[in-house]
């Protein structure tokens, strides 16, 4: 009879001990693909809302004041346009999407307006509120997400370029429609100039609802700033403004100031490395916890089988066939072990994360194989020991016992 059958028979054999050494490893895998597969799917969900919000870098003349963020480019000192094509033409990672800017207050009859001129192509029209204002264009992938250069599933969170904003039509704030009584197709005039107003945006309660976007080079022109902006808003990936993205911006730019969203930045970051260290500690326990059962197991099936591995050696079976034997149990375990783990694992993650966190949950189909990793690294590490010692077992002495 073959080593590898007499192991099968074996296994079949003792179906009570099979059973109890599966559950320990398939309990184990289960709350490690658990774990992994919601802590996954959570930061894919923090990412994107976050991406959703917008730009989260802001790129400043050095004299510029950042007390509010969202507010720091008006009427700030200007710098370069041609500073856009120092970061594009740069090496550096981490960089989704440059949006130039020149944003200055100007008077519409006796109201006070905030004119930001914008780039088509490069302004980014992520936020719910640009969407539900009717603003499309082409889809801009999102090169930081946790799943590369794709779509989101859900149509408000998809990055959309704006792609199209003429010399002489604008975006006007809810704020600004309200005021002048302006609505779609409406005419306003700034400073002699007469645009067509082609999207009211939705209330957003900030600066913006007091806005007017127009064309970049348009607004260059009618203010004679020349090819000068007030701020280059960027979307940054946080993992990379973690890395130090900042610094790595600040060199390529030396006399600007660069500022972040640092309050949103660092609670994703914060969120991201606290779900990755849940998943480091259970896995480090699940190890522990792991191997020792499985070496139980073995051991305990070790002295049960003393007898029969002394016969074995009498008729000249080697040590290794031994350790063959008592190996290749632990790896079939760790097999089905690994399979059943990962899918009880992603059962409970797709059940519990609808539930609990409001968040669908699907199966990452890698962690199949990093869940026979771990469980093959959790037998094996188990079972080195007593296969060791049952090698050792003499078949003489043995045969004398009772």
């Amino acid at each position: 009879m073959r080593l590898t059958e007499l192991t099968l028979k074996e296994l079949w054999h003792r179906k009570s001990q099979l059973v109890s050494g599966l559950l320990a490893i398939i309990l184990g895998i289960g709350v490690i693909v658990g774990i992994r597969s919601f802590s996954v799917v959570s930061e894919k969900a923090v990412a994107v809302n976050l991406d959703n919000l917008g730009a989260n870098i802001m790129v400043l003349p050095q004299a510029a004041s950042v007390d509010n963020y969202y507010s720091a480019d008006i009427d700030a000192p200007t710098f370069p346009e041609s500073y856009v094509e120092k970061l594009v033409t740069s090496t550096i990672q981490g960089v989704d999407n440059l949006s130039p800017k020149l944003t200055r207050r100007v008077l519409v009859g006796n109201q006070s307006i905030v004119l930001t001129g914008i780039l088509p192509k490069s302004e980014i029209a992520s936020k719910p509120i640009w969407q539900q204002g009717g603003i499309i264009g082409q889809q801009v992938n999102a090169s930081c997400a946790p799943t590369g250069p794709k779509k989101y599933a859900d149509a408000k969170l998809q990055r959309t370029g704006v792609d199209t904003l003429a010399n002489n039509d604008c975006f006007i704030g809810s704020g600004i429609a309200t005021k002048l009584k302006l609505k779609e197709g409406s005419v306003l005039t700034i400073m002699d100039k007469q645009f067509t107003v082609v999207r009211l945006l939705p209330e957003t309660g900030t600066i913006d609802d007091d806005r007017v976007f127009a064309n970049l080079h348009t607004v260059q022109a009618l203010l004679g700033t020349g090819e000068q902006i007030s701020a280059i808003e960027i979307m940054g990936c946080c993992s990379a403004i973690s890395d130090g993205l900042l610094g790595k911006l600040r060199n390529i730019l030396p006399d600007t100031r660069i500022t972040t969203i640092g309050q949103i930045v660092s609670t994703q970051i914060a969120s991201n490395k606290m779900m990755n260290k849940i998943s480091l500690v259970f896995l480090i326990i699940i190890l522990f916890a792991g191997s020792i059962s499985i070496g139980n197991y073995i051991w305990a099936n070790v002295n049960e089988r003393r007898k029969e591995i002394g016969i074995l050696r009498m008729i000249g079976y080697h040590k290794r066939h031994i350790y063959y034997i008592l190996m290749l149990k632990a790896f079939i375990m760790a097999l089905v072990g690994g399979i059943a783990g990962y899918i009880v694992g992603t059962l409970a993650a797709a059940w519990l994360g609808p539930q609990f966190a409001g968040i669908e949950v699907r199966p990452i189909y890698m962690l199949l194989l990093v869940s026979i990793i771990i469980s093959i690294t959790i037998s094996i590490l188990g079972s080195v020991i007593p296969a060791y010692l049952a090698g050792k077992i003499e078949p003489f002495s043995n045969m004398q016992e009772d």
